[in-house]
């Protein structure tokens, strides 16, 4: 409805918001900065922060959201790699009752 005067991430040059080149300088700063041996980059954030939110309980559908994907198939390939989830998820076959065991017959006497 209305636009903000100021931009969130404001840029070098008055009235400009930060360029994407500058996003991606100072991922790379900060990857130099703290000796990560893997890439930082802005994506490589996105997808952090993704494979988190699952991981700590945030439904696809949420996820899909905060990204902006128009597609759950989209936000579904992205986490692809977030296995720890998958991994702990239960089957529902656990959920079933289980029978109660039976019990063994008792052992016979044994002579010396």
């Amino acid at each position: 409805v209305r636009r903000p005067e100021a931009w969130l991430f404001p840029g070098d040059r008055a009235g400009q918001p930060i360029t994407r080149d500058a996003v991606g300088q100072a991922c790379a700063k900060a990857r130099d900065l703290s000796r990560l041996p893997k890439p930082v980059t802005p994506h490589s954030l996105r997808h952090a922060f993704a494979v988190h939110l699952l991981e700590t309980g945030a439904d696809v559908r949420t996820i899909q959201l905060l990204l902006g994907h128009r597609s759950l198939a989209t936000t579904a390939h992205y986490l692809r790699i977030a296995t720890n989830k998958v991994c702990a998820t239960s089957s529902p076959f656990e959920l079933l009752p289980r029978p109660a065991p039976t019990p063994l017959p008792p052992a016979k006497p044994q002579y010396f």
